[in-house]
């Protein structure tokens, strides 16, 4: 591992990184620093995220430093708990070291930025609206194990069981770069619970991701090509309940998207996030169409997040999780339900990087 580690140090060039916050201090100690705010705070995003890296890659560092160390003590050691305990802080390195070469193949135009995740229910009744949910407890776990914030910025709950949709804010270093690649349709088969006979039932579900643009880029829509509707947004019941119409829901004419929110406090901040999703994903197809004029997309675009069929999750009659992209397998589904989706992450980011 240290052999392979010293080529890793040459590409991750910690003096250079160093030598960029440097620069990065500099200029936010000069005189009027703070009178553009907005750039202001574009200079300090980048400073905190390189100092988390470069303290990241110090840990990792002096870590494989101490691997032959660890590994002889622990074969050293008498009690098999303790030896075990040892083997796991090496594996803790070995993890951390995957973690950060994950992160060196983060070199897309929006990587670095925070991502909006949505997920539909799709074919499969109510076996589909549970398995939505799943899935967003999936992820919920996985952000939450990489240590992002996450807001819920809308969620439909279906009438019976599980839910409609749900579009999820993630907030987080390299949120985007690490999420991106979970966009597609993603297969459940299972023993349905709610079958009564017992039947294996399959389902399906809907996941887009769509890198949070922000004020990056100034962008106009034509006013004509929206259709804006307010709505009283659901709630979870008694108190919750919001009782005025301040939930909205755009329509982008064109190509046919639809956006909704409905848990900020008013009805303007429900239509400046539904705005701010709806641009996010308006540039995103611009973009993939080479179109430099958002004006200029056309066609039916509303079923454009499912695409081909990406990983199936198998329960029944055993076992497993197969991305059908990269053939990343997992067995443990429990573990990978519970968030345990960087092997997915990894394969998928490593085929992007070596077909560029």
């Amino acid at each position: 591992m240290q052999q392979s580690w010293r080529k890793w140090e040459v590409i991750f060039d910690p003096e250079g990184l160093a030598k960029r916050i440097k620069e990065l201090e500099d200029e936010s100690l000069k005189a009027g620093f703070w009178d553009d705010q907005r750039k202001a705070q574009k200079v300090l995003k980048e400073k905190k995220s390189l100092e988390d890296r470069l303290s990241g890659f110090e840990k990792i560092s002096a870590g494989i430093e101490e691997i032959p160390e660890l590994i002889e003590i622990a074969e050293e050691l008498d009690d098999e708990d303790e030896a075990k305990s040892v083997i796991k802080a090496v594996e803790k390195i070995a993890d951390d070291l995957e973690d950060l070469k994950t992160r060196m193949l983060l070199s897309g135009k929006y990587d670095s930025k925070d991502a909006i995740l949505s997920i539909h229910a799709g074919t499969g009744g109510v076996d589909a609206n549970d398995w939505a949910e799943m899935l967003e407890r999936m992820y919920l776990r996985y952000c939450e194990k990489k240590g992002f914030r996450t807001k819920i910025l809308d969620r439909q709950d279906d009438v019976d069981y599980g839910i409609k949709s749900t579009t999820i804010e993630v907030q987080g270093d390299n949120a985007y770069g690490l999420l991106k690649s979970e966009t597609g349709v993603h297969r459940l088969v299972r023993i349905s619970p709610f079958n009564a006979m017992g039947k294996r039932q399959t389902s399906f579900a809907a996941v887009e991701v769509v890198p949070d643009i922000g004020d990056d880029i100034e962008v106009t829509i034509n006013p004509q090509d929206l259709k804006i509707d307010t709505y009283r947004s659901g709630g979870a019941g008694g108190q919750h309940v919001n009782t005025t119409d301040s939930a909205v829901r755009i329509t982008h004419i064109p190509t046919g998207i639809v956006v909704t929110c409905q848990n900020e406090r008013s009805q303007i901040m429900n239509r400046e996030v539904a705005m701010k999703i709806l641009i996010s994903k308006l540039t995103r197809i611009a973009e993939e169409a080479h179109k430099e004029n958002l004006n200029e997309i056309k066609g039916d675009q509303s079923m454009a997040t499912w695409g081909s069929q990406i990983r199936n999750y198998v329960f029944q009659p055993y076992t497993m999780v197969k991305d059908t992209r990269t053939g990343a397998e997992v067995g443990n589904v429990d573990a990978v339900m519970d968030g345990d989706i960087d092997i997915f992450v990894r394969a998928k980011l490593s085929q992007d990087a070596s077909v560029r």
